[in-house]
């Protein structure tokens, strides 16, 4: 425990060993959030399939509801035009299907029912006035054999006589005049006669009937017509009145469309185009879909068909399942990534533990490094006393004895040896720990390298060692800090003589490789080095030197780094060496070395 007049300087806690950059649970929750989003996005994808086939589904049904208006209002229209005609020429008789045909057609059954009630005397005023509401009619009358009204379910015009009645009866030659009117009140009837002529029953159409039955009898055909060339695809289709009562329908029908319901109100107003609803009818999945029927440009009803959606529930389960395979292999993507990227944490956790310590170890290299400069610094005062006094013993106390001659001017020689040997050390580590702040100018490459030639020429000649310049006339001129980029291109060069034992050549070459680049290139015929060996070269802890600190390459390293250039090494032991300095021509990239 500390006491209150101590005061902690530096401290430094490692961390556990055992710590993880991320906590298992932190990866289990990132992995359940991406797992969670790649279901959503699963879901969402196949409601949208959803949709879209549904989609598909409505437009095929909008199709039949058009065909379906097409063909109706067509058949109204034809409908409209005989009645004219028959109202202007008088009788027209009928030789095939027609609009006409199918609505008296229509007429004649009811005329039947009817007679059938008279003959099993079941037949009523009551009777007569329900079913004409039923159907629609405006006046159901009965006559018997002598032409008098027996039942009526309203009063009998007046001006209709008994020779003036059409008669419709059951033989191979039809008479029918529909569309004769009433004098007084201009509305069409029929009249069907029994075979026996022992009764007639008329019936009469007011204008709303006329609508109705037009449009029921228009509809009924253009149904029966689509039911009979309609693929399996349709289940069946109905078509109902505001009041919804049937105007016609084919197929067997499902449950009644709630008309409180606001998207089906919506249609039967018009203010929606389609509306369409998933159910089960009869074992089968179908699309139960509801349509307005516009007639003469006002909505009239409502178009109601079921389409098999077999195909479509097919397509959506095989993309619902590949929808699932794939989000399972994502998942497990997922998890193996997230189990990677927790092992590569970790062990770049270990990574920056490790860069920790060797940071320590620099920092404590570095305060080492600066008062070693300092101690460098001081011991070349002593040398420099050592060294004269050296030279004054060899020239003012030399022996009188030859033999001791001889060994005093050995010792000065080994003293004098070492004291430059031990300075050459002390000016190699001061010139790597100096500051390596550059100041760039403007100046010529090939001067810097030809000074350099011609500083070392004599040393190599010496030494059996050929310099060789390619320059090509190249002026290249980039900035630099001349005097360092000197010292670099220095130590390149002193390091190839040193590789070379006996005689070789170096060749010094500059070229540009780029327009922003220039290469220059030091080739030398020494011993080469190995890939582990060219590895560790620009290490200033390592050196094959015997003599000396080896911190040339290293210095030149760093200098040719703080251009913003690049140095690339091939080697080949006992094939030579190349030194590939790559500088930058450019002031961008001058600015970018300074930062």
């Amino acid at each position: 425990m500390m006491r209150r007049d101590e005061k902690v300087i530096w401290q430094h806690a490692s961390p556990p060993p055992g710590r993880h950059f991320l906590q298992p649970l932190s990866v289990a929750i990132v992995c359940a959030v991406f797992i969670g989003l790649i279901l959503i996005t699963g879901l969402m994808d196949l409601q949208r399939l959803d949709k879209t086939l549904v989609s598909f589904m409505e437009n095929q049904g909008l199709s039949i509801v058009g065909v379906v208006q097409k063909l109706t209002q067509e058949n109204l229209n034809s409908l409209r035009q005989t009645q004219q005609t028959t109202v202007e020429r008088g009788s027209v008789p009928v030789t095939a299907f027609s609009p006409k045909q199918f609505l008296l057609a229509e007429l004649r059954n009811f005329a039947v029912e009817v007679d059938k009630q008279w003959k099993a005397d079941r037949l009523s005023e009551d009777y007569l006035r329900k079913f004409a509401i039923e159907k629609k009619l405006w006046l159901i009358a009965v006559l018997n054999e002598q032409g008098d009204l027996v039942f009526q379910n309203r009063p009998f015009p007046s001006d209709v006589a008994r020779g003036d009645v059409p008669v419709m009866d059951g033989g191979r030659n039809i008479r029918i005049e529909l569309l004769r009117q009433l004098v007084s009140r201009k509305i069409p009837f029929v009249a069907a006669q029994r075979k026996d002529r022992s009764g007639t029953v008329i019936i009469a159409l007011d204008r709303e009937g006329q609508r109705y039955w037009a449009t029921k009898v228009s509809i009924e055909k253009v149904i029966e017509e689509l039911g009979d060339s309609q693929g399996q695809n349709l289940m069946y289709i109905v078509v109902m009145d505001q009041q919804e009562m049937v105007f016609g329908s084919v197929g067997k029908l499902p449950d009644k469309w709630d008309k409180r319901d606001a998207s089906m109100s919506g249609v039967f107003s018009g203010s929606r185009k389609v509306v369409s609803r998933k159910i089960s009818h009869h074992g089968k999945s179908l699309l139960d879909i509801a349509s307005p029927l516009y007639l003469d440009d006002q909505v009239m009803g409502v178009v109601r068909l079921g389409l098999d959606r077999e195909g479509m529930d097919k397509i959506i389960v095989e993309n619902r399942r590949n929808i699932f395979v794939f989000m399972t292999i994502v998942v497990l993507i997922t998890l193996l990534s997230m189990w990677l990227l927790y092992r590569n944490q970790n062990r770049h956790l270990a990574g920056i533990v490790e860069m920790e310590r060797r940071l320590e170890k620099a920092e404590r290299l570095s305060a080492i490094g600066q008062l070693a400069a300092g101690v460098a610094h001081e011991i070349r005062n002593p040398l420099n006393a050592i060294s004269m006094a050296s030279q004054r013993l060899k020239r003012e106390f030399i022996p009188a004895d030859e033999g001791k001659n001889r060994e005093f001017h050995a010792l000065a020689g080994v003293i004098r040896d070492e004291i430059r040997r031990l300075n050459g050390i002390i000016e190699e580590f001061l010139t790597f720990s100096k500051s390596r702040r550059l100041e760039f100018h403007e100046y010529p490459v090939t001067e810097v390298l030809q000074k350099i030639v011609n500083l070392i020429r004599e040393e190599a000649t010496s030494k059996g060692i050929t310099l060789e310049t390619r320059f090509n006339d190249n002026t290249a001129t980039i900035p630099m800090d001349v005097d360092k980029l000197q010292q670099a291109f220095l130590n390149f060069i002193k390091n190839a003589m040193e590789s070379i034992s006996g005689s070789g050549s170096i060749v010094i070459s500059l070229e540009q490789s780029r327009k922003d680049r220039i290469n220059v290139k030091i080739s030398d015929t020494g011993c080469g080095m190995t890939p582990e060996e060219v590895e560790r070269i620009f290490n200033p802890e390592y050196t094959t030197k015997e003599k000396g600190l080896g911190l040339g390459l290293p210095l030149a390293h760093e200098i040719v780094r703080g251009h913003g250039g690049e140095i690339r090494v091939l080697s080949r032991l006992g094939s030579g060496t190349t030194f590939e300095i790559i500088l930058p021509s450019d002031r961008m990239n001058d600015r970018e070395a300074k930062g």
